[in-house]
C-alpha cells in the first residue's frame, strides 16, 4: 500500500544542556517576559530556546547550503 504521507521521522526528544553567561541569561529572561506581554502566555526561557534556535537555523542561508553540501558529501562516501 502506498500513502501520500510518508513515515514520520523520529521525534524522540534529545536532552541537551548548556551554560550561558549572565548577560545572555538576562536577555533570555527579558525575551520570555516580552513574549508573555505579547501573547499572554507565560513560558520559561528554557521552553523558548529550542524554537529560537530552530528559527535561527532556518533563516541562516549559509548554514543551509553548507549542511546540504555536508550531507551530499557524506552520502558520496567522503
Amino acid at each position: 500500500m502506498t500513502l501520500r504521507l510518508g513515515q514520520l521521522p523520529d521525534r524522540t526528544p534529545v536532552r541537551m544542556s548548556l551554560s550561558v553567561d549572565p548577560d545572555l541569561a538576562s536577555a533570555l529572561s527579558d525575551y520570555a517576559e516580552i513574549y508573555r506581554q505579547t501573547y499572554g502566555a507565560e513560558e520559561k526561557p528554557e521552553a523558548l530556546i529550542p524554537a529560537m534556535i530552530e528559527s535561527f537555523l532556518a533563516s541562516d542561508a549559509g548554514f543551509k547550503r553548507a549542511r546540504r553540501a555536508l550531507h551530499s558529501n557524506a552520502s558520496k562516501g567522503d
